[in-house]
């Protein structure tokens, strides 16, 4: 139980942020060349640069650069032709930006559960989803705060039903699954260089795929669909989704520090591990065997015994604090009463009110009909475990301060707060 009036931390001077930009100055170079050459807009060398760059890191043939991870989804969902009121089987546990993008095109998402391994979308669950809904063709599948999904049992069974994968790997640029990068096991495919991704250009995506003729279509489409041409010529819906050659400046010159990046992130995940490894509480889970996350977030997840109670409403939460045990408010509380920020998990999209009448499915079926009582903050079935595992993982997990930057010292602070909301 976390009481600042028992305790001495002392504040940071400086925030320690949950992963803000690493810049390198190599970064201010591309922008400058940018502008000294006047290619401003979106053409030039920065985004050819990045554009081959990409594809040789992530194993693809064509990459298109656009505006924001959001944008290339968008562009996924267009090409992958889904229309009005179409089923389309969803990862749950993610950001919205997966989804959105299905209900830009009229698509009715319908959301698959999380398994506990990789806290992905659940195999399982998706099997049961092609029972209850037959006719879905296409699967969208996120890999949770850079860990790989089970990527090829979700492949099979979509093969299987003849479906379309449309895979976000916004968070996960630079992790591999079986040595394979993730942004390269799907139909479409999306990464995403956001402000505090482990690549950034402080905002922009990439689409990428196989094809040349979907490539072409992209870069088209994120252009206002403009004819070949000597005028203005547009004969189908267009958009403004191209990336401009100055962002393009920011990724180009992040792009070589990627592994250096990611090894950054790693030692923050095994700090994490080893100064809490005591607790009740483990860390966000990968399958060692087959998958190399890129350790985007360190995230951890207290054990069901020792929890203290926990309400959260839409926008409040509540908690009791009990001796011996904690909650994610109350760790979160203490770790932004030292000027550190941590974040809850990503609420499940099947909880968010703007989904909340969509279809939802479990290992179970359909977990919108689930009438069990709530345990841990899940649906509970005749084995006494979760049957909506996403919901669980909300309820005890959350993401702790994982900024590169943040030194071995500060970190060993922020770890002696989280012990002591356990005391």
């Amino acid at each position: 139980m976390f009481n600042p009036t028992n305790h001495e931390f002392e504040k940071f001077e400086n925030k320690v942020w949950l992963s803000s930009p690493t810049m390198h100055g190599s970064e201010l170079e591309y922008m400058t060349d940018a502008y000294q050459t006047n290619w401003m807009s979106t053409v030039g060398a920065n985004i050819n640069e990045i554009e081959r760059l990409t594809c040789e890191k992530i194993g693809c043939k064509y990459a298109v650069a656009l505006s924001a991870g959001t944008a290339a989804l968008h562009m996924a969902v267009k090409l992958a032709g889904v229309k009005p009121s179409q089923k389309i089987l969803s990862s749950d546990m993610t950001f919205d930006a997966t989804i959105n993008p299905v209900v830009y095109e009229g698509g009715e998402p319908v959301f698959i559960d999380t398994e506990y391994d990789t806290w992905n979308m659940d195999p399982v669950a998706l099997k049961k989803a092609f029972e209850l809904y037959p006719d879905a063709k296409v699967v969208v599948v996120a890999h949770l705060y850079g860990t790989p999904g089970k990527i090829d049992e979700i492949k099979k069974i979509c093969d299987l039903h003849g479906a379309t994968i449309i895979e976000d790997a916004a968070e996960s640029f630079g992790a591999t699954y079986k040595g394979k990068q993730t942004g390269a096991f799907g139909n479409y495919n999306a990464i995403s260089f956001n402000g505090n991704k482990i690549i950034t250009g402080s905002a922009g995506g990439m689409f990428l795929t196989d094809s040349l003729e979907d490539a072409n279509k992209i870069r088209k489409w994120s252009t206002q669909s403009r004819e070949n041409a000597p005028w203005y010529q547009h004969e189908e819906l267009g958009y403004n989704y191209r990336m401009s050659n100055v962002i393009a400046g920011v990724v180009r010159g992040q792009l070589p520090y990627l592994d250096e990046h990611i090894a950054q992130k790693k030692a923050i995940y095994e700090r994490y591990k080893e100064g809490l490894k005591d607790l009740p509480v483990s860390m966000n889970p990968f399958d060692a065997e087959k998958s190399v996350p890129n350790y985007w977030l360190s995230c951890m997840i207290i054990n069901p015994e020792a929890m203290c109670k926990q309400v959260r409403g839409e926008q409040e939460v509540l908690y009791t604090p009990e001796a011996g045990k904690s909650c994610p408010t109350e760790i979160l509380d203490a770790i932004a009463s030292i000027n550190a920020e941590g974040r809850p998990i990503w609420k499940p999209m099947h909880m968010q009110p703007i989904y909340r009448m969509n279809g939802f499915v479990t290992r179970e079926g359909d977990g919108r009909a689930k009438t069990n009582a709530y345990i841990s903050g899940g649906l509970v079935g005749a084995d006494g475990n979760p049957l909506d595992v996403g919901m669980d993982i909300f309820h005890r997990g959350l993401c702790l301060p994982s900024d590169n930057k943040m030194t071995a010292e500060q970190q060993d602070r922020i770890i002696e707060v989280i012990r002591a909301c356990f005391e």
